[in-house]
């Protein structure tokens, strides 16, 4: 099971929409890094269909604290991002068919914030274990014996990529959607 902290991470690894403490999950997670220059610009992460595996109330409790209060609102989350190279500002929940979904937007000085991604030779690249499960990308997904790779030409301005993170077919994770007010 793959698992992600939910901001800046590989989402929030940026955005605020990663998870804490391993115990927040979500289906899929959207990237749309906008550039300015090769190194510089912006992020867009979104994180579908957020869920809490948390086995106990207290740390369901713990869960739904760390999205709505710290990630959604607090300030020392914005501070930590910063200090990770994401200058974050804009950050959302929202309910969209019953489905809690989570975006983030941060400026970036140095592309390797937005995941990892490189820039040599007139490409970005984004390197990735074999077995990363790729939905979608407008790059070109290479692979090796030893890992995946999205590349993209210098000529792309949006970098795209949308990946597949957990199943939530027959498991006992706890939709969050329900406990979100506005």
């Amino acid at each position: 099971m793959k698992k992600f902290i939910l901001v800046p991470a590989l989402i929030i690894s940026t955005v605020f929409l990663l998870t804490l403490n391993g115990c927040l999950v979500f289906h899929k997670i959207s990237y749309e890094v906008h550039l300015d220059t090769p190194e510089k610009g912006y992020a867009i992460v979104t994180a579908y269909d957020m869920r809490s595996e948390s086995e106990t109330e207290d740390d369901f409790q713990k869960d739904k604290d760390n999205l709505f209060q710290f990630m959604l609102k607090s300030k020392e989350f914005v501070d930590q991002q910063k200090k990770q190279g994401k200058d974050i500002y804009s950050r959302k929940l929202f309910v969209k068919d019953g489905i809690l979904i989570g975006q983030g937007e941060y400026k970036f000085d140095s592309i390797s914030t937005v995941e990892n991604i490189r820039y040599e030779d007139g490409f970005h690249y984004l390197n990735l274990a074999l077995d990363d499960s790729v939905l979608s990308t407008n790059g070109v997904i290479v692979m090796s014996k030893e890992f995946k790779r999205i590349l993209w030409d210098k000529n792309i301005k949006i970098l795209k990529f949308e990946m597949f993170s957990e199943s939530f077919k027959n498991n006992p994770y706890r939709p969050l959607a329900p406990f979100y007010k506005k």
